[in-house]
């Protein structure tokens, strides 16, 4: 036995001995509950990764598999490295580098933002999610097909990274992590490739028409045999064109389908493609039998249409998210050394830091979330919240990173770093929104997927029944019948309106954070009401002044604005508010005490302001007994010898609430007042807006226990909330909505977020849920009612390949316009 040969034995015997726990190919561990394999000599062989699988496989196809048999060493991969993942993607495996990257997720799991190149529809969304569910160490793999973005979670110590760009190259996709410049780029570049290819589809179809017109014109025979065979041959070198480049997208996506081991909605396309064109170059060889170029070219140029009017649909829907990415400025003007000195420098807006000052010219973004300390202001929030109208802001008054600096130069001090702001908060959840998907679009995927293998088969029985009804016309009706069904317009059906919904309602300020919202609105039962900060304002404000002396109310408000300037007190706020518009007075030898009230002199006598008996101990006499509203909170105004007023201030009602309470019970919802305030409080409130079940006095707890229970009943319960006391309940309800805020955006456990602090935005959000559904469903019937016609007529001989052409490709067309109808919701409704 030769040396070679006994070593081959060798490896052989260990290779046996560690099958479970080496590849095969390349001898480095296989990880477990993993599945890759391969046949070599009959034998299941464990693999370890899927390029490995993948490089075997070719090796044993190719007629090689002896090289298993003889080698002397396992191949190179074995020696610590991968040599088949490229030097270019290890680099993402950097521990430095990850942390540029990604970030840290629960436990001992990280995440990180990907872009793809090369989504084509749906179908690449579906294909890209179930590849790498395969591999281990992957936790999460959520595509965004309008915004061409993956969201990925793994655990570092199963997965590297390079790992799952190897995988994502392997069914043809290339994958980065995510740079805006860089993707912009891409999407610029992928936009004018797709159309070039329909440019010279559209250009290939005109002059293949121009022959093949003449053709079937002179059907009588008229036409000279060889000026036929020209046209033939013309006919096949301007396809030529359309075949190879412009139909790149078909090939490339049902390529990628078979090599992921599924059937996607490109490989019908393909397989049609490919039929009519070597159906028809092996006529015009032989020079007899009937060709389709013009058919051929037709159904690539209408396709691509169809496609483009896809992409311009996803680049649309992915246009509020691209919008608030530019909104962030780059850089900021820091005052260095502010208030001792007040240097400009530019920086980046990456290296504020909180506690930093920086200069807002007019007409500038704020880089950051801060405070004002100089100078007043009007801001458009309009990108942040849909509120068209300008806000006037004042020294002491945050400031959202985003907003624009309408009309003054301020000076804004940084509260929060660019990472947290509320605009980088708000990025990452609509990146997140775009991540799951609905139970119908879920099922329109299994109904596709299952679609195109019965196509393929009923393609193939209708071929073989048409072979022994008339050969001549087995080859053209098959082609018509993969041609002319539309498993696109089934998967295109749910995602292509959802995209519309939601950018519509980011645009009016509504953040459809998961996937279901729309589904889950449209079928909610009953509507549960927090109170305060939902159905109120969730601050105090000035409900009546009752004056008790001789003072005008004017006066009185005048006096008790003094005394509270300085205050941060709520009702002390509200105070302030209301005297917003009078002439100001100063009060001097300011005292405040904790609880009780605070007292100053204003114009040489002393007042105080607070609770009654503070105030009574400056009058020297009480007040008669006054009625009190239980919602409201009393605060007193007098000075030595005399009471000046009395001031109630409450928790004011939001003054849409009683029109979206109204709105809701019309339209047979069951609403319902849940809050954590005493019950005489949350009856007055519920009687003043038509609630019938108010329930009050709830730790949340027991809010969490009282939606349980209705759910438990068969219920479908909505449930708004502030997004910051109610975390459990909005998490356990079907569908949840948070008011929106700086603060509460980052911790909020809600479905949707209300950007624009409004309620009838919940509203707004019913009424797109309705619509949504109403075209979802418009487009599935569609969509079924087409391929239930057009199926049976092509196999019946009824529709020629080009006639197929049209239909398929006005059937995709047509889902998506009907779709796009949904982002011309309006702004603002009454």
């Amino acid at each position: 036995m030769s040396s070679a040969t006994s070593n081959a034995a060798a490896l052989t015997s260990a290779t046996a001995q560690a099958a479970q726990a080496a590849c095969f190919h390349c001898g480095l561990p296989v990880p477990e509950n993993t599945h890759w394999t391969v046949a070599i000599d009959q034998q299941p062989q464990p693999m370890c990764c899927p390029g490995c699988e993948a490089v075997a496989q070719t090796i044993v196809d190719s007629g090689f598999a002896d090289y298993y048999r003889t080698r002397t060493s396992f191949s190179n991969t074995a020696d610590g490295g991968q040599a088949l993942v490229p030097p270019e993607l290890k680099l993402f495996d950097a521990e430095e580098e990850q942390q540029r990257y990604a970030t840290r997720a629960e436990g001992n799991l990280r995440e990180a933002v990907f872009s793809v190149e090369g989504i084509r529809c749906a179908a690449c969304v579906w294909l890209i999610e179930r590849r790498l569910a395969r591999l281990p160490g992957v936790a999460q793999a959520g595509m965004n097909v309008s915004t061409e973005r993956l969201h990925l979670r793994w655990d570092p110590a199963a997965c590297k990274p390079s790992a799952v760009l190897q995988s994502m190259r392997e069914i043809g996709y290339t994958a980065y992590p995510f740079d805006p410049v860089r993707q912009g780029a891409q999407l610029q570049k992928a936009g004018k490739k797709l159309f070039r290819q329909l440019f010279i589809a559209g250009l290939a179809m005109m002059q293949v028409m121009m022959y093949a017109v003449p053709v079937y014109l002179a059907s009588d025979g008229t036409m000279e045999a060889d000026m036929e065979t020209m046209m033939r041959w013309a006919s096949l070198l301007l396809t030529l064109p359309a075949v190879v480049y412009s139909a790149q997208p078909f090939f490339a996506g049902a390529w990628a389908s078979l090599k992921g081991r599924s059937l996607g909605m490109d490989v019908p396309v393909a397989l049609g493609i490919a039929a009519a064109f070597i159906g028809s170059t092996v006529a015009t060889v032989r020079g007899q039998g009937e060709v389709y170029f013009d058919s051929v070219t037709m159904f690539i140029f209408l396709l691509l249409c169809s496609r483009y009017l896809e992409v311009i649909a996803r680049r649309k829907a992915a246009s509020a998210l691209e919008r608030l990415q530019h909104a962030m400025p780059a850089s900021a003007t820091r005052l260095a050394g502010y208030p001792a000195t007040a240097t400009d420098e530019v920086v980046s807006a990456a290296q504020l830091q909180a506690g930093d000052v920086i200069r807002v010219r007019p007409g500038e973004a704020f880089a950051v979330d801060g405070v004002l300390v100089e100078g007043s202001t009007s801001v458009d929030l309009s990108l942040l919240s849909g509120e068209s109208r300008p806000q006037h802001k004042s020294a002491g008054d945050a400031i959202p990173g985003g907003a624009v600096n309408a009309s003054q130069p301020v000076l804004l001090k940084v509260t929060r770093a660019v990472g947290e702001s509320t605009l980088s908060n708000l990025v990452k959840l609509i990146e997140q929104a775009g991540q799951g998907k609905p139970q119908l679009a879920l099922w329109a995927d299994k109904v596709a997927g299952w679609f195109v293998l019965a196509l393929l088969l009923l393609a193939l029985c209708v071929f073989v029944a048409w072979w022994f009804i008339d050969p001549a016309r087995a080859w053209p009706i098959a082609i018509a019948v993969l041609v002319v069904s539309c498993p696109c317009a089934l998967s295109l059906a749910t995602p292509s309106a959802l995209a519309a919904a939601t950018d519509a309602l980011v645009r009016q300020g509504v953040l459809v954070v998961q996937a279901h919202v729309l589904e889950t609105m449209h079928r909610a039962t009953h509507v549960v009401f927090d109170k305060t900060g939902t159905l109120t304002e969730g601050r105090p404000v000035l409900q009546s002044c009752t004056l008790l002396g001789d003072a005008s109310g004017e006066r009185a408000l005048q006096i008790a604005a003094a005394l509270e300037a300085s205050s941060l007190h709520p009702l002390a706020r509200a105070l302030l508010q209301a005297a917003e518009g009078l002439p100001p007075l100063h009060a001097a030898d300011l005292n405040s005490i904790a609880g009780e009230g605070v007292a100053g002199t204003v114009d040489g006598r002393m007042f105080r302001i607070g609770r009654q008996e503070f105030v009574s101990d400056l009058v020297g006499r009480g007040l008669p007994q006054m009625t009190e509203d239980d919602g409201a909170s009393a605060v007193y105004l007098g000075t030595g010898g005399d009471w000046i007023a009395r001031f109630e201030l409450a928790d004011a009602l939001r003054p849409e609430a009683a029109r979206v309470v109204a709105n809701f019970r019309a339209a047979g919802k069951e609403v319902v007042l849940l809050s954590g305030d005493r019950q005489q409080t949350v009856d007055r409130v519920a009687a003043r807006l038509g609630i019938a079940d108010a329930i009050g006095q709830q730790l949340p707890e027991q809010k969490l226990a009282w939606v349980q229970a209705l759910q438990a009943r068969g219920a479908v319960v909505a449930m708004v909330g502030d997004g910051i006391n109610d975390a459990a309940v909005l998490k356990a309800a079907d569908v949840s909505f948070a008011m929106g805020s700086g603060a509460a955006l980052a911790q909020t456990h809600a479905d949707t977020v209300l950007l624009s602090g409004r309620l009838d935005a919940v509203w707004r959000a019913a009424q797109t849920a309705g619509r949504t559904m109403a075209v979802v469903r418009q487009n599935l019937w569609w969509a079924s009612l087409y391929n239930l016609v057009a199926i049976p007529a092509a196999a019946l001989g009824w529709l020629n390949p080009w006639l197929s052409g049209i239909g398929m490709s006005l059937s995709s067309a047509i889902v998506v316009a009907n779709a796009l109808r949904l982002s011309r919701v309006p702004r603002t409704e009454d």
